[in-house]
């Protein structure tokens, strides 16, 4: 009998500390589904619950809460877990480089492009990267993959493909012309030349493409990449200069030149090749073309008054070289906080932006920002337009009233973003669709 009560008891015991250690991880479950409730809606007062461009989305079927996927993100607050699944909170911060794909062990993530309400704007490619015009290939950011380890692999891939289909004796002086030398231009051509192809690469800027626009001490997320030619890079984080003299090393070694400030200004099909016309009256003939160009095209201007002044510029290059300036940054994107607290420790520095508030910034720069703001180290205009620039002042207004503001001013730096070359491409013949949700990566 003293048995059986002991039995009884342990029994008893292990039922009620079963139910206890349940009670706690239900109540730490209802607890964490409700601050990431309360993220959320914090997110979508912010803006940045809807996605701009790439985002993960979750398969609620499949999920089975392990958080892999949420402690993978580098970003914060992309993911988190609510009611036992796992969810998208500030879908806007999501950068694609897809360490929650790869981190999830029962492969319920998958990445996509577009949402019902926001669509984005993407060329037609096909899975081995050539567009509807065949010859025409592209790769990297135009084709919705932005972070450097997607693009050098999408252009290392795309040449794969596109050497499959290279004629001998062919009427074309090159038999293949890459346009762009960002990261998937650099993989693309270091590949092309590892495959004894005749390649030329021609950038309308200089080496590194977007990355170069970078300023020199902002932090580039990026994770082990194989770069051809070169083999393992294995970068967590890393600043532009250093991308910059690996990717110089790689061509030098290699004896590879990019054709820079070579801008592209028309892509025409003569028969089974194409001629390739830039702004400087330059003419190539190939028999293959890969775009890996960026998704912003030309920088988007203002256009008022005094914009063409040399006082102007819309990419901050040497930040340290700017000392004791008045300052003027327009903006409320990534790239005009960044710019501005890099200009904000030398010089008196100014940020114009026509929202009242910072929205889909990361969370890092919103925090910096903000101190910032606070220490008086920016003076931040929100609400304010910018009527006209002149030799030394800066005029805008604010709240949308008729009262024009001057303030004394030596440099501006406009950072408005820019616009999709979809003329570009259809002019070439390449169609553009509109992706609404559209899975781009999965398992």
């Amino acid at each position: 009998m003293e048995v059986l009560l002991e039995e009884i008891a342990i029994y008893g015991f292990t039922a009620i500390l079963v139910l206890v250690i349940l009670f706690i991880y239900i109540r730490k479950q209802k607890r964490e589904s409700k601050e990431v409730d309360e993220k959320i809606e914090q997110a979508k007062v912010d803006g940045l619950h809807e996605p701009v461009s790439l985002y993960p989305y979750v398969d609620p079927n499949r999920c089975i809460k392990s958080g892999a996927c949420v402690e993978a993100c580098p970003e914060q607050d992309v993911l988190g877990i609510r009611n036992g699944k796992a969810t998208t909170i500030n879908a806007s911060h999501c950068i694609g480089h897809g360490a929650c794909f790869r981190a999830c062990p029962v492969e319920a993530i998958s990445l996509r492009i577009g949402t019902e309400q926001r669509g984005v704007d993407i060329p037609h490619v096909n899975p081995n990267f050539e567009t509807n015009v065949p010859g025409i290939f592209i790769a990297g950011e135009l084709g919705g993959m932005g972070l450097i380890k997607n693009s050098v692999t999408q252009g290392k891939e795309a040449v794969g493909n596109i050497v499959k289909s290279i004629k001998k004796n062919s009427k074309a002086s090159y038999d293949l012309i890459v346009v762009g030398a960002g990261p998937a231009g650099i993989s693309a051509t270091l590949e092309a030349t590892k495959l004894n192809l005749k390649v030329i690469t021609l950038e309308q800027g200089t080496l590194g493409g977007t990355v170069f626009s970078y300023p020199r001490s902002k932090i580039v997320m990026t994770s082990p990449m194989d770069l051809p030619l070169y083999g393992k890079v294995k970068l967590n984080e890393t600043s532009k200069t250093q991308l910059l003299e690996l990717w110089n090393t790689v061509l030098t070694q290699n004896q590879i030149s990019i054709q820079e400030n070579s801008k592209v200004e028309a892509i025409v099909k003569d028969g089974d090749i194409f001629s390739i016309q830039t702004t400087k009256g330059e003419i190539y003939t190939t028999q293959s073309v890969l775009l890996a160009i960026g998704r912003r095209g030309t920088p988007r201007k203002l256009n008022i008054p005094g914009e063409e002044s040399e006082k102007v510029f819309y990419r901050l290059l040497e930040p340290e070289e700017i000392v004791e300036k008045k300052i003027m940054v327009i903006g409320g994107g990534d790239s005009a906080i960044e710019s501005a607290l890099l200009l904000a420790d030398k010089n008196q520095v100014t940020l114009s932006y026509r929202g009242n508030s910072f929205n889909r910034i990361k969370s890092k720069n919103a925090a910096k920002i903000n101190a910032a703001i606070k220490s008086s180290l920016i003076d931040v205009r929100f609400n304010s337009n910018i009527v006209s620039i002149e030799n030394d002042a800066v005029l805008f207004t604010e709240n949308d009233g008729l009262e024009v503001t001057k303030i004394e001013n030596n440099l501006v730096y406009i950072f408005a973003g820019g616009e999709l070359p979809t003329d570009f491409l259809r002019k070439a013949g390449i169609k553009i669709n509109t992706k609404h949700g559209e899975t781009i990566l999965k398992h």
